[in-house]
């Protein structure tokens, strides 16, 4: 026979199962609406191309093709292409890290003056699209002759505002008595800012330089303004153009952007919990 205890209990019991199964079936759907797109991608880079059309776009595949991403490997020379990307990726991360890192220091730690109107004048240029500035940057790197480059791919994006601004935030949440310590030990700025500030906000650091990534990773339009030759084509760019030039071989150009996903997809499931973290630790101050 039940206590009273438990009976009192019970309708609380049975409000929380029911507010969890809610909770699930609410996510089951959203986990299906996201994830469909990714499905019919797949079924789209599987299936014959005419034979899924005569079938009438089903959500499975049609005469499957298990070869198709090997094809789009080798026939739209996306080997080529993978390097240009990897290396645009790589230039643009490290530049946008260690100039985030050192402006943002800069404003959290140093005094000098009008330090707060510099500030508010970076952040401002997050308000700009990137249309206000492509015809300026394109006759740059025309004048520079660094069309088809890496540095001509890569050079606007050398330093951003919001890296800046996120890592500013988490060094102002760096415990005061840190800073009294190292000024005792007699560290200098650049000695603190690496042995002490930078560990200290490790997780909004690892997060900016997953964004970064993910941003230079997925670039389209200024490498269409910066690049003439096939041979230098990043991938994004690559995988236009093969869905052009394989009209009758569409699903060559699904598998393309699958093979592009892969990267990005592993990066994310590794760092899930890092990106989380830093964004949380660096909206802590104002």
């Amino acid at each position: 026979m039940a206590t009273e205890a438990e009976q009192v209990h019970a309708p609380g019991k049975g409000r929380l199962r029911a507010v969890n199964v809610v909770f699930y079936l609410v996510m089951t759907v959203v986990s299906f609406v996201v994830l469909f797109p990714v499905w019919m991608t797949i079924v789209r880079a599987l299936s014959d191309p005419l034979a899924y059309l005569r079938q009438g776009l089903p959500p499975y595949p049609v005469g499957a093709q298990w070869g198709v991403f090997r094809d789009a490997w080798t026939e739209g020379s996306l080997g080529r292409s993978f390097l240009v990307s990897v290396s645009v990726t790589l230039v643009i991360t490290v530049a946008q890290l260690l100039t985030s890192v050192l402006a943002a220091y800069s404003f959290a730690f140093l005094r000098y003056p009008l330090k707060k109107l510099l500030f508010a004048l970076t952040v401002a240029t997050l308000l700009l699209p990137i249309e206000v500035t492509l015809v300026v940057n394109t006759r740059t790197i025309r004048s520079w002759d660094w069309l088809n480059s890496i540095q001509g791919l890569s050079a606007p994006f050398l330093a951003t505002a919001f890296g800046i601004f996120l890592i500013r935030q988490s060094f102002l949440g760096v415990p005061g008595d840190l800073r009294d310590a190292a000024a005792l030990d007699g560290y200098s700025h650049w000695r603190f800012m690496w042995r002490v500030a930078v560990p200290v906000c490790r997780p909004t650091v690892a997060s900016f330089a997953l964004i970064a990534l993910l941003g230079a990773w997925g670039q389209y339009t200024w490498p269409r303004l910066a690049v003439t030759r096939t041979d230098w084509e990043p991938l994004q760019t690559r995988l236009a153009s093969l869905a052009v030039q394989n009209i009758d071989k569409s699903n060559i150009g699904f598998a393309g952007a699958l093979i592009a996903a892969v990267p990005i997809v592993i990066l994310l499931i590794v760092f899930q919990r890092q990106l989380i973290r830093g964004l949380t630790a660096g909206a802590v101050k104002g």
